[in-house]
């Protein structure tokens, strides 16, 4: 293979991947030095030109000519004066000498080798070009093809053919994908592995959610609402605190849109996860009043030093507050940044004719009775209001333990 050819060939594998003619060119000069380090040992009295337009390829090599028993004869830019008239016999001591190297002379195997080097270059050159570009869009909406469907994760095509991963921890529960499916979410992160870049994709972060409000709300993405904090448990229900620095902007209502034109678009996306817009606000008590909403709160009381808030609400206002699932106060604790717990207010009959949980410390463990109030369950009868398979489905608790509070609970009240 002759330089030409060799150089067109690479020259034409390059610019189908896009690359450059001043990288191109960079990568071509550095696999002839490496070739002429190779059988030389250095490529310091070197010249090497190179134009890729034509497949030109100039190597010379320099040499200063000196007396035929000169001490420095031997050095790797000196040439005896002797083999320097085999040269060109008019050659004289001093004088330099510009000596052409074919490609020919270092071997058909070093030239083949010198291909495949060129080769790999420009697709490790990709590799890294993917992941730069994929690392400036860490946090941006891009929209792939489903190619193929894997049990821990589902492979996508982005429009250059780049593979993307959108591993199952972060899709929705509710997602189903065919191949074919345009699929829309964030670049969560882009890693190397073993040399090649990994692209994470994900719908579950909160800023996946907080890029949708971007999309559908220009006050959003103008900066005129400022989006404070977003949580989610994705698929089922998100909070999103909103706050405008104008006061002629609802920030609930402009991202709510007319008659919820807005949020809608921003819901189905995300398999009618349920959003609810709040108010951000400096004050403590009113933030959780909102965070807890649909919910009434009756009063709130702060523990700073342990970063608790006690919620107190009328009867039938506790499972709105705690929620399905329990999602809404989750939520709501961390938006807030505090833990809540949350308590019925009881009136005076109620108080009368009911036990609060604190008294059963000697039968049931402290740490039960503080997962009960978690839930909104203070007193022995809001306990056994409830069936077995509620307190399971709303609590951490096994069944057996559940049981054996409903026992002793009964016991109270039968005495």
């Amino acid at each position: 293979m002759d330089a030409k050819v060799l150089i067109e060939s690479f020259a034409e594998f390059a610019r189908s991947k896009n690359v450059d003619r001043p990288t191109m060119i960079r990568i071509l000069e550095d696999v002839f030095r490496a070739m002429i380090r190779k059988k030389y040992e250095t490529d310091e009295n070197f010249d090497v030109t190179i134009n890729a337009d034509k497949g030109d390829l100039e190597i010379l090599r320099i040499r200063e000519i000196v007396d035929d028993n000169s001490e420095d004869i031997w050095d790797f830019d000196k040439i005896s004066l002797t083999d320097a008239r085999k040269i060109e016999p008019d050659f004289e001591v001093g004088e330099e000498v510009y000596e052409k190297i074919e490609l020919e002379e270092f071997g058909r195997r070093a030239v083949m080798m010198a291909r495949q080097t060129l080769i790999q270059r420009i697709k490790d050159l990709e590799k890294d070009l993917l992941f730069n570009q994929y690392e400036e869009l860490v946090g941006e909406i891009i929209s792939a093809e489903v190619y193929q469907i894997l049990g821990r994760e589902v492979l996508l095509m982005d429009g250059e053919g780049n593979e993307l991963i959108l591993p199952k921890s972060e899709q929705i529960q509710k997602d189903r994908f065919r191949k074919g499916d345009t699929v829309r979410a964030i670049v969560h992160k882009v890693e190397m592995v073993n040399g090649n870049p990994r692209i994470i994709l994900s719908r579950t972060s909160p800023i996946f959610l907080e890029r949708l409000f971007e999309n559908e709300v220009p006050e959003v993405y103008d900066g005129l609402i400022t989006i404070k904090k977003i949580v989610r448990e994705p698929g089922e229900r998100a909070k999103v605190a909103v706050e405008s620095y104008d006061d002629r902007i609802d920030p609930v209502g402009a991202c709510v849109g007319m008659k919820g034109s807005r949020i809608h678009a921003v819901v189905r996306e995300l398999q009618n996860e349920n959003i609810d817009v709040i108010n951000y606000t400096d004050n403590l008590d009113l933030y959780v009043s909102r965070a807890l909403s649909p919910a009434k709160v009756t009063s709130i009381t702060v523990d700073q030093d342990k970063k608790r808030i006690s919620v107190f609400l009328k009867p039938d206002q506790v499972s709105m507050a705690i929620g399905k699932g329990g999602f809404n106060i989750r939520l709501a604790s961390r938006l807030v940044g505090y833990e809540i717990d949350v308590f019925r207010e009881l009136n005076d009959i109620e108080d009368e004719e009911d036990v609060v949980l604190d008294e059963f410390v000697d039968e049931i463990d402290g740490w039960i009775i503080d997962e009960l109030k978690k839930t909104g369950l203070d007193t022995a009868k809001s306990v056994l209001s409830l069936s077995k398979e509620d307190l399971l489905r709303r609590t951490e608790l096994e069944e057996e333990t559940i049981e054996e509070i409903f026992r002793i609970l009964k016991q109270e009240f039968e005495q």
